[in-house]
């Protein structure tokens, strides 16, 4: 069947025609040093427009506004309400203009717009839940039992300056993850989107002033995460880092914190277990093995990548799901029946063939997948869905995270040794179970070391439900009231009474 290209949003192409700028105090400014960086369309390689290469001055300047905005001005004194208000107004623009950013997200990142699409969904659906939570940050009123007429209540107030730092794998969503809880609670941001993946982080910057936000409230300055991520990090005058990425990254982020005993939340790596047991429904369950790592071209960090199958179907499943993925196509986001897009880069993609190179020299079997044929795709950095198959839990492309299209299929008897496996992982993200017996799925989902598990299904999320890691998946959540602990401090107030 012939398929056709969607053309580019006509604001989108408007937006990428002009070389764009960070926004700083409010005012949309170039890299104090002049540089610039080139940003990408990983779907062919070719350069789409270039951005500020953001530097230490630039965060100093980012992170005066910031703190002046929270002391100063407008926004400390705003009420609850009005800054829900503006949290509204933002979630409302961002939906007019759904299209314009899912096409530029496509563009940048390379993922299909079916998944572009749902992640603006998604951040609409986001800003819109905290803002509701404005008006329902409350304190205690506590009975202690000291002597005398003593008054004790509580109250939850604002961190202060919020370093945001975003990957490239969700750069819209991830961002929107940086500014609606910390908006909600009173704080203020200096975002330092991926330097691979800028656009639609800037494109936010404009939305959040027609939103009518006060200047210096947000501020973004794009640049790579060794120096502008590195600088907020250790800046002096900012309250807590949010970071999203790799466990690599999350460790320095951790030691740079130290020095001042900065606050940090750190959602990082995985490597997480996909459990299908025999008497799972067989169709949702092989469904569910090839959507939980080859969305997003199994760049997330929640990719079920660590299959394990029962016995029984093991050498069925595996078989079944290499075919099920011949059918996933491999292509531009913009045509509309490509499945799997590129791989964000060409060092992303040799990283990815490099782990499959590796798994076939300790053992693996190669099922389907690998690397894409000149004839098959010319251009851009694609990677074949992968199924690879007679692995074992101590090989390195079960232990160490892939994040690309890559499954590992391991076979088992018993649900308590399953268990065990799933465990041993310094990671723990996600993790999936596929059982009809809930006995059997609450057992599992119950024992697994990790922050989210899915039974006969995979990747849900919700602005209202707690995302964050175990172990050295990460520090805090993000989502829900999760999210309001993670960007409030709590002050215990005594008064005497007598």
């Amino acid at each position: 069947m012939q398929t056709t290209l969607t053309s580019l949003n006509a604001n989108a192409a408007k937006f990428i025609a002009t070389p764009r700028k960070m926004l700083i105090n409010g005012q949309w400014v170039e890299a104090a040093s002049g540089k610039r960086i080139e940003t990408k369309n990983p779907a062919t390689g070719e350069v789409i427009t270039t951005v500020p290469e953001g530097g230490v001055e630039d965060i100093n300047r980012a992170v005066a506004a910031a703190r002046k905005a929270f002391e100063e001005g407008p926004w400390p004194k705003m009420k609850p309400n009005e800054r829900g208000n503006l949290l509204l107004k933002f979630a409302d623009l961002l939906e007019a203009n759904a299209e314009e950013f899912s096409h530029l997200e496509t563009l940048d990142n390379g993922a299909p717009l079916s998944i572009t699409e749902s992640f603006v969904s998604l951040s609409v659906d986001n800003l819109r839940y905290f803002a509701g939570w404005t008006t329902k940050i409350t304190g205690e009123t506590i009975p202690v039992s000291v002597p005398g007429n003593i008054f004790n209540y509580t109250r939850r107030e604002p961190i202060g300056v919020i370093g945001g730092i975003t990957p490239w794998n969700g750069p819209l969503y991830m961002a929107i993850l940086k500014l609606s809880a910390p908006l909600a609670t009173g704080n203020t941001v200096v975002l330092n989107p991926a330097s691979l993946t800028p656009l639609t982080v800037l494109r936010l910057g404009e939305l959040v002033q027609e939103a009518g936000f006060p200047d210096g409230v947000v501020n973004i300055v794009p640049g790579s995460g060794s120096i502008a991520g590195a600088a907020l990090t250790e800046h002096p005058n900012v309250d807590k880092i949010s970071f999203t990425g790799s466990t690599e990254v999350g460790k320095q982020i951790i030691r740079s914190s130290a020095d001042n005993v900065k606050k940090v939340s750190l959602e990082l790596g995985g490597k997480s277990a996909h459990i299908i047991f025999a008497d799972a429904d067989y169709e949702t369950a092989l469904q569910n093995a090839a959507n939980a790592v080859f969305f997003n071209s199994g760049q997330a960090c929640i990719a079920g990548s660590r299959l394990f199958v029962e016995n029984k179907i093991y050498d069925k499943f595996m078989s079944d799901l290499a075919e099920y993925t011949k059918n996933f196509k491999l292509g531009n986001g913009f045509d509309q029946s490509t499945i799997l897009g590129p791989l964000i880069s060409e060092k992303q993609k040799n990283s990815v063939l490099g782990y499959v190179d590796i798994g076939l020299q300790e053992g693996a079997e190669l099922l389907v997948g690998g690397n894409p044929t000149e004839a098959e795709l010319a251009n851009g950095y694609y990677v074949k869905p992968t199924v690879l198959a007679n692995v074992s839990n101590d090989m390195t492309i079960a232990r160490e995270e892939i994040f690309g299209p890559v499954v590992t299929g391991m076979p088992f008897n018993d649900i308590d040794k399953v268990i065990r496996l799933a465990n041993q992982t310094e990671y723990g993200l996600g993790g999936g179970v596929c059982t009809t017996d809930i006995r059997k799925a609450h057992k599992v989902a119950n024992a697994m070391r990790t922050g989210n598990v899915w039974i006969n299904t995979y990747n849900l999320l919700d602005p209202a439900s707690p995302y964050g890691g175990y172990k050295q998946s990460g520090l805090g959540r993000e989502n829900g009231s999760a999210a309001i602990d993670m960007f409030t401090e709590t002050k215990s107030i005594w008064v005497n009474l007598d």
